[in-house]
């Protein structure tokens, strides 16, 4: 479907960001946008709630209005309104503005407006950062594939968990604190995550080598994940620099984004 001159225009501000408007669209827009996030945690403040209600309230409803009109012009000037909708940044926009609305329906619904934060994403186009969105695909990758690894650690930490809380139920019992297996395994969870919030603690001299035990458990276990995920990332890396080869020296060792190859000069 053909669009109209205006249409076009709107969407090359709009939509697109090589041209100075465009450019000073998107900067106004996250100006707003983290202006209307920061008047929300304002709000959330009593004594500036009490002080200022009116005028906070004035305020959502004229950016309400204003990312209303913005959501509006995008969808007039997609090319293709309803993949623009059903994309990621089309629900944040939707989902970023329907809670003022909501809460004419529902009291406290304007509370999910700190969605709009998302919005700020648009500034990965602005500061042209999509180049760097390689390497967040390359650790992506890097997790997936030790999910399995990841997936037995923590299974691994479960079970260790759910015998020290065993433990620690049986020798400290409901007097000390640990009411429940369930509960002190939450204690054991806390202990060996090295969180420590104090609010259960053992009385006995068994149960405090069991907590000691639990402790060191922890500091020992608790750099198997990062160990995991740097060999995944690491190989992940090797492949994809030996992924990109030359076509003219058959050299491998190449960005995947690389232009020229390193060792000939020849365009990859």
């Amino acid at each position: 479907m053909s669009q109209s001159p205006l249409q076009q225009k709107i969407n090359e501000i709009i939509f697109g960001w090589e041209t100075p408007a465009g450019r000073l669209f998107d900067l106004v827009l996250i100006y707003a946008i983290v202006v209307s996030v920061v008047l929300l945690m304002l709000e959330s403040v009593v004594w500036i709630a009490e002080l200022y209600r009116p005028e906070l309230r004035i305020l959502e409803w004229a950016f309400t209005v204003i990312f209303t009109l913005e959501y509006g012009a995008r969808l007039y000037s997609a090319r293709n309104p309803w993949k623009y909708m059903c994309s990621f940044y089309g629900l944040v926009d939707l989902l970023s503005i329907l809670p003022t609305y909501l809460a004419l329906l529902v009291p406290g619904a304007n509370h999910l407006l700190i969605i709009r934060l998302l919005r700020v994403l648009r500034i990965f186009r602005i500061l042209k950062l999509v180049r760097y969105l390689s390497e967040a695909n390359i650790l992506g990758r890097a997790m997936v594939q030790s999910r399995r690894k990841i997936l037995i650690f923590f299974s691994t930490v479960l079970v260790l968990s759910t015998i020290f809380g065993s433990l620690m139920y049986a020798i400290e019992g409901p007097a000390n604190g640990f009411s429940s297996i369930p509960k002190s395994i939450y204690w054991t969870i806390v202990t060996i995550t090295t969180v420590g919030y104090g609010d259960i603690t053992p009385q006995t001299p068994l149960g405090q080598v069991i907590a000691a035990l639990a402790m060191l458990t922890g500091y020992s276990i608790i750099a198997i994940p990062t160990g995991i995920l740097t060999a995944e990332l690491a190989q992940e890396m090797q492949r994809e620099r030996i992924g990109q080869a030359c076509k003219n020296c058959n050299k491998s060792g190449h960005d995947r984004d690389a232009v020229h190859c390193k060792f000939c000069g020849a365009r990859m």
